[in-house]
């Protein structure tokens, strides 16, 4: 049985919401007609939070992915690669993202292609940089839990059947530890939604656009206007990602194991 079942009573707010939205109750708020008038700009700042998002954690899989099963194998560069990737995450990410100006400043001076290509020290780029390097360390530590709690017996069992060691990995190793591999991205991707409103400080867009309005200007439904749309959006990424856990666990006949990290 699949222990980590998401509860169904948060919601219960959602058709409580639609229905009070289409009585008509939610046009007498300040942000409710804020987004009236901010429509179209809205949705492409939400547009370009998902896009900011969904490349970053994109990038972190593509890297972390072969760092995690490397980490695996090598203990010893693990300890180094953990410690890495931990270490980054303790930097504020307003101070990561302002560390990236200068060097990709003058990367994009030094090299005319770079520049041609939208490269520079504020942006998409720095952005993309920052939030790929945030979303690694969930993505490698749950991806190393979850490579290490693959059972030793069924292992064994894949040896003694004559599997080659890329074998035992694709058929055996990585679907048994998927589900505690997809907590890590889940995790990443929650985080990485949160992270990516600050990126609207260099440029980059996204909804923090009207979180930092709204503060420059001290009107709380320019805040509001930002921040709830981001919430639901890690709400529903969040919920997306456990079901996707939970389906593939079922199927797979497995038992949720811990999720590094996470509640």
């Amino acid at each position: 049985a699949y222990a980590g079942r998401s509860r169904g009573w948060p919601w219960l707010w959602l058709p409580v919401t639609l229905a009070y939205a289409l009585a008509g109750g939610l046009s007498s708020w300040s942000v409710w007609q804020e987004g009236q008038v901010e429509a179209a700009r809205l949705g492409q700042e939400l547009a370009q939070h998902v896009r900011l998002t969904a490349a970053a954690l994109g990038l972190s899989v593509l890297i972390g992915g072969p760092l995690a099963v490397w980490s695996v194998r090598q203990p010893g560069a693990g300890q180094v690669v953990l410690a890495v990737t931990g270490a980054v995450q303790t930097l504020p990410s307003l101070a990561l993202l302002g560390l990236l100006i200068a060097p990709l400043g003058a990367l994009s001076q030094a090299v005319p292609a770079l520049r041609s290509l939208g490269v520079s020290g504020i942006g998409t780029a720095p952005a993309l940089v920052a939030l790929t390097l945030y979303g690694l360390l969930p993505v490698v530590r749950n991806g190393v839990a979850a490579l290490r709690g693959v059972d030793a017996g069924t292992l064994d069992a894949g040896r003694g059947m004559g599997m080659t060691p890329g074998q035992l990995f694709w058929r055996v190793q990585l679907p048994l530890a998927l589900p505690v591999w997809l907590a890590g991205l889940r995790q990443a991707t929650v985080l990485l939604i949160g992270v990516t409103a600050v990126a609207a400080l260099i440029g980059a867009g996204g909804l923090g656009v009207y979180i930092f309005r709204g503060l420059n200007a001290s009107a709380t439904d320019l805040i509001l206007l930002g921040a709830l749309p981001a919430c639901l959006l890690a709400i529903v990424a969040d919920a997306a990602w456990r079901g996707l856990e939970a389906g593939l666990a079922r199927r797979l006949g497995l038992t949720r194991g811990a999720e590094v990290g996470a509640p």
